[in-house]
């Protein structure tokens, strides 16, 4: 293909990469240009034009709002990112003229949230002026804000991805799993606990088809029992413990790390089960448009290190 071809996504402006980096967020083009401050007249002509040089539609307009096509996916993510690298480059340009502080945003699912908060104890030691910002989210929502360029890194699972060639990706911590209860729990204490025995249990449980909920569903499947209906369903592990707190008889699947932290302070115990499913690993998961920082790439290294350490 002829660079020729490109020629005239040059023209694309700046109001017209927010523009269409707004209307991705709100999904209406009056409260698109209202956010960035531009008149709904002239919004309708920047999207018009910027259709124009994309050779393409960019939106559907459906009852539901501006839906993005597939051509206006793949706008929105290169706008977002670069978007992303301007404020990137203003933060740098700023933290270069006040004694070189560095700046790391990292996300991470729930489970890998205690074996970060060592690695980002330890890397702190190493490079104390570093301003570090932490994301705990699901897997498919930070893969969505990695490519929005709001995160350098995220520590979860491609495999919730369509579009794996995106991004460079290490697997680094085997992650176990583990089943918590209330230290109340009338189970506690028993040296063999199978999990038919927890079928009438409150489970506090993970959102579907994320990979903490199958692996759960899977042992129910395994032992030949229906999947509890009396559900709590959470991202947080906080919302989790509090959870368990309030009903002696909750119970949940949690990854090994983030069972052991609650342990600890006494909010928690672990049942005595043998589990058949075995989690996905761990993975950093970087874009591979993108040029890594120094402190990106400082703190990937001492993640993969932190687990050769454990191992």
């Amino acid at each position: 293909m002829s660079r020729s071809h490109f020629f005239p996504m040059l023209r694309l402006s700046m109001r017209q990469l927010l523009l269409i980096s707004a209307i991705d967020d709100s999904g209406s083009l009056k409260r698109a240009s209202e956010l960035i401050g531009m008149s709904q007249p002239r919004a309708t002509k920047a999207l018009q034009e910027a259709e124009d040089l994309a050779g393409t539609k960019l939106f559907d307009r459906t009852n539901r709002g501006l839906i993005p096509t597939i051509a206006g996916e793949c706008m929105i993510r290169h706008a977002e990112t670069m978007l992303s690298q301007l404020t990137a480059m203003a933060q740098e340009i700023h933290t270069a003229s006040d004694g070189e502080w560095g700046r790391l945003r990292i996300g991470t699912i729930m489970g890998a949230v205690p074996y970060v908060t060592e690695i980002i104890s330890s890397f702190l030691k190493r490079f104390p002026r570093t301003s570090i910002e932490i994301l705990e989210d699901t897997s498919v929502e930070l893969l969505r804000q990695l490519d929005r360029g709001l995160l350098d890194l995220v520590i979860g699972r491609s495999s919730m991805t369509k579009v794996p060639q995106l991004y460079t990706v290490t697997a680094f911590h085997d992650e176990l799993l583990a089943v918590v209860a209330n230290p109340a729990h009338p189970l506690i204490g028993r040296k063999r606990v199978r999990l038919k025995e927890l079928s009438e249990a409150r489970w506090i449980v993970y959102t579907a088809s994320m990979p903490m909920r199958l692996s759960l569903e899977q042992e129910f499947r395994q032992a030949g029992l229906d999947m509890p209906r009396a559900l709590l369903e959470t991202r947080s592990a906080l919302t989790t413990m509090s959870l368990m707190q309030a009903e002696p008889n909750t119970v949940a699947l949690l990854s090994s790390d983030v069972a052991a932290f609650f342990v600890n302070f006494g909010m928690a115990s672990i049942l005595p089960m043998h589990l058949r499913s075995k989690s996905e690993p761990y993975e950093v998961i970087t874009r591979r448009s993108v040029e890594q920082t120094p402190y990106t790439q400082a703190f990937i290294k001492d993640l993969v290190a932190g687990t050769t350490r454990r191992i």
